[in-house]
């Protein structure tokens, strides 16, 4: 019986150690500094931090630049729309998780702090491979207790660097960070960025949990959401304005069209030009 169970335990991780993409980690030169970054971290999910928590602690406003595309990432995505759901989705999650501690203002406004990111590399998600993926598991679901898990192919990973410069110009936190997908917690969904588009929120949420706490973030974050980011993971009216500039999240909308397999664009549209 014991071994029964430890070998239960342990096919989800051979699963996930023989179905992940390894992304390594990329400079791309954007960040004030690099000196401050520690060594290598993490095998799944790789990074190199600074955090300057004493620097941070008068931090009241943050203003969000958006998100960019290196040269080399935008070369291997096509499409505008789907460079821009990478971004938007990125942005979207630190502007809503960082609304917890902090006041948000537009980009240009002057504010205590000012975050920027850049997507620096992106391995783009195969859609041939992940419409079967889908299929099967979908077919399976009906079939069995338990679906059949992502095939482990195709899939997609992400790299980026940020950091959070304070209004004298001081870099108080910077990241180089990158992951990729795997077979087990990541859906498959038919589009070059499905696995980019979940891991740039995945991206979001570390860097604003850095930001908020003033360490390098360790293990998962087992607290619960508030209020207002429940609403707007639902789709609702963000807590600042400023937030709107990346668009609202899909919601329920979102949380159907991942688990079978949609591309992100049909329910995750663009935010609204200011004005209108």
């Amino acid at each position: 019986m014991r071994r029964s169970v430890l070998a239960g335990m342990g096919l989800p991780l051979i699963l996930l150690a023989s179905g992940c993409t390894s992304v390594p980690l990329t400079e791309g030169g954007t960040l004030t500094s690099y000196n401050q970054l520690s060594p290598a971290k993490g095998k799944f999910t790789k990074s190199r931090s600074f955090v300057d928590a004493q620097g941070l602690t008068a931090v009241r406003t943050v203003s969000i630049l958006p998100t960019t595309f290196s040269t080399n990432a935008a070369s291997r995505i096509k499409a505008d729309q789907d460079r821009s759901l990478v971004t938007n989705a990125l942005d979207r999650a630190v502007c809503v998780a960082l609304s917890d501690k902090y006041q948000l203002v537009p980009a240009g406004q002057p504010a205590d702090l000012t975050v920027r990111a850049v997507v620096t590399d992106i391995v783009p998600t195969n859609k041939a491979i992940a419409g079967v993926s889908t299929a099967v598991s979908l077919g399976s679901s009906l079939a069995l207790p338990v679906g059949i898990p992502r095939l482990p192919a195709g899939l997609g990973g992400l790299a980026v660097e940020a950091e959070a410069i304070d209004s004298a110009g001081m870099q108080r936190a910077a990241v180089v960070w990158s992951k990729g997908a795997n077979s087990i917690t990541n859906n498959a969904r038919v589009s070059e960025v499905g696995d980019a588009y979940s891991l740039a929120a995945n991206f979001g949420k570390y860097f604003s949990r850095m930001l908020m706490t003033g360490k390098e973030p360790k293990g998962l974050d087992l607290s619960l959401p508030s209020g207002q980011r429940m609403q707007s993971a639902l789709g609702g009216k963000p807590k600042y304005a400023a937030c709107d500039t990346f668009g609202r999240s899909p919601g329920l909308a979102g949380i159907i069209a991942d688990k079978v397999g949609a591309p992100p664009q049909w329910t995750d549209k663009q935010p609204k030009a200011a004005g209108q």
